[in-house]
């Protein structure tokens, strides 16, 4: 699906694009969860998704179906870093959910911001405004509030997480400076990334000593039919999420993704106590949960109206030089 910039979305498109990356994000949390309680190998099911991904691109685009170009050494050493800094924090992120409950993995995850904040500051970004600042605070209070009353507090899970976080930062701070996806479309980055991936993560699998134990084990797995089906749809959904997540951003906005992606944390928090199991309800671990996606919501009506007073400032510079 191809959507020219110079043609404006219609509303149902729009819609559309936001409701699917909404439900492929919240799906994806469940799916990997789910693989990960009966495969512990994340990181085999990491190289399984990049593999995946690698050929269906590669034969769509000698097939005719998307009109990806092919490997360029110049724009693969771009890509590396950005690439490296995405597979740690996707390995990390699954090799948590071993041991963190979906509601505290979601509100872990919204420190994000936190970190890209901090981040910012230190490479001369500047300060947030007050509201930001306030709202990314509020979200990592109620995280801390929500791990003192969580009654399954992993604290190998719980620092597996927090590393995510770092290496989520790393990887939006560099794409940031690098400018890496300036003139590729959306298949040609996750066809790069995919590809670029394999030999760090086949690498990383055997030093670990997952392989080849873990591909025995794969294929002992596969025999029962719920499990392959979990798997199956492990690997498409990370590339669906991947085309959605882009898709709504070039029809509605990176803004939008970003409520989306808050408004989709609401949800799975909310599911994650019902379903999985894994969860025992505290009173304090609620209380907190509520308040780190008080701060979420938050902090998206901040960027909202940021967002929106920089097209209203240029305006009143711009009539101002008038008078």
């Amino acid at each position: 699906m191809e959507v020219q910039a110079e043609m404006e979305p219609s509303s149902s498109i729009s819609l559309v694009a936001a409701v699917s990356y909404g439900i492929a994000s919240m799906a994806m949390v469940f799916i990997n969860k789910a693989v990960i309680m009966q495969y512990p190998h994340s990181m085999t099911v990491l190289t399984l998704q990049q593999l995946v991904t690698s050929l269906l691109i590669h034969f769509g685009r000698r097939m005719g179906y998307t009109r990806a170009k092919g490997i360029d050494l110049a724009t693969a050493k771009k890509l590396l870093p950005v690439s490296i800094f995405y597979n740690a924090n996707v390995a990390f992120a699954l090799a948590s959910l071993k041991g963190v409950n979906i509601p505290m993995y979601i509100a872990i995850k919204r420190l994000t911001p936190l970190a890209v904040l901090i981040a910012g500051v230190l490479f001369g970004k500047g300060k947030p405004t007050t509201q930001v600042a306030l709202s990314v605070l509020l979200t990592a209070a109620g995280c801390v509030i929500a791990a003192h009353g969580d009654f399954s507090f992993d604290l190998f899970g719980y620092g597996l997480a927090l590393t995510s976080v770092f290496f989520q930062t790393m990887y939006l701070v560099l794409v940031e400076k690098s400018g890496a996806e300036d003139g590729l479309s959306s298949i040609e980055i996750m066809f790069y990334n995919s590809f670029l991936s394999l030999p760090f993560l086949s690498f990383l699998i055997i030093v670990t000593g997952e392989f080849p134990n873990s591909l025995s084990l794969l294929l002992a797995k596969c025999s029962y039919l719920p499990f392959l089906v979990i798997l199956v749809l492990s690997l498409v959904m990370g590339i669906v999420l991947n085309f959605t997540m882009f898709l709504c951003t070039i029809v509605n906005s990176a803004l939008t993704t970003t409520i989306v992606g808050v408004l989709k944390g609401v949800g799975s928090t909310t599911l994650g106590f019902v379903l999985l199991g894994g969860v025992e309800v505290h009173a304090l671990n609620v209380s907190g949960l509520v308040v780190n996606t008080a701060g979420g919501v938050w902090y998206s009506y901040a960027k909202y109206r940021q967002k929106k007073a920089k097209p209203a400032k240029l305006m009143s510079d711009l009539e101002a030089h008038k008078k």
